[in-house]
């Protein structure tokens, strides 16, 4: 089962400290080896984006920025035997922030991405 984490943070003044740059390519190594990463990469903030929405039949694009507290700021895709195990490479990057980064705050959401399994019928 595929499994997409998008990240969302305020993230405090200044660069990221480098030992937690060191400790993320550790752990995307980790997983990229396991077979767990599939892919991941930073994202452009909303300024740069779009949002495409259909409200009452009618079909709206307003451009970035959008008015939210916390910026998505980068997404992992995993190949993940259980959402707990997703659950537990998304754990595993936060407390990487937690630890190394005093005053960050974020999120991360864990989404299943459907696959064939979630469109099969009875056996």
């Amino acid at each position: 089962m595929r499994y997409l984490t998008l990240l969302k943070a305020t993230q405090p003044a200044g660069p990221p400290p480098p030992e937690l740059m060191e400790a993320i390519m550790a752990l995307g190594a980790e997983a990229t080896a396991s077979g767990a990463l599939l892919d991941t990469a930073g994202l452009a903030p909303s300024v740069a984006g779009a949002r495409v929405d259909v409200v009452g039949g009618r079909l709206s694009v307003t451009d970035g920025p959008f008015a939210e507290a916390k910026e998505t700021i980068s997404y992992a895709l995993y190949e993940a035997r259980s959402k707990d195990e997703a659950v537990e490479w998304a754990s595993r990057f936060m407390g990487l922030h937690r630890d190394l980064w005093a005053g960050w705050e974020g999120e991360t959401e864990v989404l299943k991405v459907m696959g064939p399994e979630d469109f099969a019928g009875p056996a």
